[in-house]
């Protein structure tokens, strides 16, 4: 038996952090704890990431240009060029992470025509909803001027910009990934995560290529967290939808739910809403109506899969809302399907997800990092309801906060915490223990509750400074998973 000794604070049944000298660990599990105020560094309960894209986050570490802290047009086009110059010919340069509020300004295909005329180019705005190519990437994926707007995409030829399912347009011609690349992507991507405390994640869509990743890296005892990863229904651009994957449960790796996407990003104005978005005009874009979801949804469900669906503006929550009151009234079962994101519903959209026993998944961190889009693009009388997290604690949610990481650049949970005390758009912000408290439910997941309670596994992270007195000082030094260190600064 191991003891661990410090300021040690484990939530009890009420969802409130209790304060521990000690903790004593056997077997990987938490063997008990002794109640007190302690010393030294703190110890948390390992955080829960329930919505990010681990192998997308280790794709921008290894292979990918990131674009997320470009601040000009002018800086973009000199780290386009240098990248250009490291290039084979012809191949495609691949970048992720602009942000028209932060650059000044789109990278449209004149500005890459000018930049890199003969080089096929792709950049992924940050949201990864709206994708921005050069006339030689266009041809090269066969779009041209009168090329039609597939179902719940749009292609604006003009400006050189693919939003939501015209993507898959292109992609059926970008070099193919291969599984020993996603397992790299994965391992990367999981490394990221553990240094911020995570010892927990869910991955928010993968192909059947990268469900084979995970499996094999399970297998071969390779994961280093904790995954529950969500199998992609239908891929951009193509109206068939993938098998249904085997149910797989393992010690770090399960495959229970399924990812469906109901609407576009709301910070690049691409979220289904009601009302107009300032400045740019016109109400995103829906990629599912109820129907759609609840026939897409229906196999999983019988199967016993949980549903997670992305929709963030009120036009798109009230969809799957619908679909999901149909899911459980015609065929009841006990699951909990997911609304990722919810960023924008109103007081019936709260009410009706309270009554269904839905989770929520929202991302405090966009408060922060994304907050100059929101006041630039939400239609008027949309700001008292975007992201409201105390709103939605208030009307009784089963709420699990996530990243959303590679869209954002800030991982860390606490920071996520921070960014819910202190930066709402609208009225007060959650206290940060009640905040810091969201990112520990892996239930949310699928995985059983881990608490740092006797008998739960021992996952935990340990902070330089008490992250509830000294927040900004608080830095993770160690991270444990069944009691062993998978990360030291």
């Amino acid at each position: 038996m191991r003891e661990v000794v410090g300021r040690i604070y484990a939530p009890d049944a009420q969802g409130r952090y209790r304060p521990y000298r000690r903790l004593w660990v056997r077997e990987g599990r938490v063997a008990g704890l002794e109640p007190g105020p302690g010393e030294g560094e703190a110890v948390l309960p390992g955080f829960h990431d329930a919505h990010v894209h681990v192998w997308k986050v280790g794709q921008l570490l290894t292979d990918l240009l990131d674009l997320r802290e470009v601040r000009s047009l002018d800086e973009l086009a000199s780290l386009l060029q240098e990248r250009d110059r490291r290039l084979p010919p012809g191949t495609w340069l691949l970048g992720r992470g602009w942000n028209e509020a932060g650059l000044g300004g789109i990278p449209n295909r004149d500005f890459l025509d000018r930049i890199l005329p003969g080089r096929p180019v792709l950049l992924t705005r940050t949201c990864a909803h709206i994708h921005a190519l050069n006339s030689r990437a266009l041809a090269l994926a066969g779009i041209g001027p009168d090329t039609p707007d597939p179902p719940g995409g749009e292609i604006r030829y003009g400006e050189g910009l693919l939003l939501e399912r015209a993507y898959g347009l292109v992609e059926r011609v970008l070099p193919r990934r291969t599984v020993a690349d996603y397992r790299r992507y994965v391992l990367a991507g999981a490394r990221h995560l553990l240094a911020q405390g995570i010892t927990s994640a869910l991955e928010a869509g993968a192909d059947p290529l990268l469900l084979e990743a995970y499996r094999s890296l399970d297998r071969e005892g390779l994961l280093p967290l904790r995954v529950s990863v969500l199998a992609i229904l239908r891929p951009d651009g193509e109206e068939t939808t993938y098998p249904l994957p085997e149910p797989y449960r393992s010690e770090r790796l399960l495959i229970a739910g399924v990812k469906l996407f109901a609407d576009g990003g709301l910070s690049g104005a691409s979220a289904a809403v009601s009302r107009p978005y300032r400045g740019v005009g016109g109400k995103g874009v829906l990629r599912l109506r109820a129907e759609e979801v609840y026939a897409l949804a229906l196999p999983a469900h019988r199967q016993g899969f949980f549903v997670a669906t992305h929709a963030i503006g009120d036009v798109a929550i009230r969809e799957v809302l619908l679909a999901y009151a149909r899911l459980y009234r015609e065929d009841p079962r006990p699951l909990r399907h997911r609304l990722e994101h919810f960023g924008l519903p109103g007081p019936r959209e709260l009410a009706q997800a309270r009554a269904l026993g839905v989770w929520a998944v929202p991302q405090p961190i966009f408060l922060q990092e994304l907050r100059e889009n929101f006041l630039r693009y939400l239609p008027e009388g949309f700001l008292p309801r975007c992201y409201n997290l105390g709103r939605m604690e208030r009307a009784g949610l089963s709420l699990a906060f996530s990243s959303d990481a590679p869209v954002v650049r800030e991982v860390s949970p606490l920071r996520g915490a921070l960014a819910a005390a202190r930066h709402p758009l609208f009225g007060r912000g959650l206290p940060l223990e009640r905040a810091l408290l969201y990112y520990t439910r892996p239930e949310a997941s699928g995985f059983p509750a881990m608490r740092l309670w006797p008998g739960h596994p021992a996952d935990l992270v340990v902070f330089s400074h008490d992250p509830f007195a000294h927040p900004e000082e608080a830095r993770v030094v160690r991270v444990e998973v069944d009691g062993v260190a998978v990360f030291t600064a």
